[in-house]
């Protein structure tokens, strides 16, 4: 190729794990999307789908729109629950940085409540605090989208601090993205997604899919 006419361009890697029914994770699968829209996502689901993926109860991830509404063509049984963790995040984005502290209190009162009526009671107190201290746009966030970090209240308590955040696959995630900016340009997306799908099958073959959660 000419390297005048080359390019160098960000392709993104989908990646989804879980936990079986006997409470061991794994990891189900990899590909390369040119965007996490719902072309890419669909693409993916399908494929795990075709593959045997069955009995999914709930899906946890960042608030990304391709991924929920391809979780409902393609999982229709599962829930879906927005990480709570991200999600805070987006509300801080629109909290003054003296004030965050102070909302993230009000915040994980939410989460903390014994059941889900409770926590949408707990829900709609926070919002009239936000609107009464003018972070009218926080407020916004927190009614129309806090029902989505709660889906997990459908299940065992037990599992509720597990299932609320997507932090797992996170940190999984940060150590593949970490070992692409050390070797820095691809010649290809399939270079790239070699790479990550070996880092993947070494943390698969480790104690971290053989702990139960």
């Amino acid at each position: 190729m000419d390297a005048r006419h080359a390019e160098v361009r960000n392709v993104s890697l989908l990646v989804a794990s879980a936990v079986n029914a006997e409470g061991v994770r794994e990891i189900l699968g990899i590909c390369e999307g040119a965007k996490e829209d719902k072309s890419g996502w669909s693409s993916f689901l399908r494929h795990l789908v075709d593959r045997g993926l069955k009995g999914v109860q709930l899906v946890v991830s960042d608030a990304c729109r391709g991924l929920v509404e391809s979780v409902a063509d393609y999982l229709p049984e599962a829930r879906y629950e927005r990480c709570m963790v991200h999600f805070y995040r987006n509300v801080f984005s629109h909290v003054p940085s003296t004030r965050v502290r102070e909302v993230s209190h009000m915040l994980k009162a939410i989460h903390a409540q014994e059941s889900r009526a409770a926590a949408d009671d707990k829900a709609r107190t926070v919002i009239a605090d936000l609107r009464a201290s003018r972070m009218a746009k926080a407020a916004d966030l927190v009614e129309q989208a806090v029902h989505e970090t709660l889906a997990y209240y459908a299940f065992p308590d037990i599992h509720w601090r597990k299932i609320r955040t997507n932090n797992p696959l996170e940190r999984i995630m940060k150590e593949i993205r970490r070992r692409p900016r050390v070797i820095g340009a691809f010649p290809d997306g399939q270079s790239c997604l070699n790479l990550a799908a070996a880092r993947l099958r070494h943390i698969a073959g480790t104690a971290w899919s053989t702990k139960c959660t």
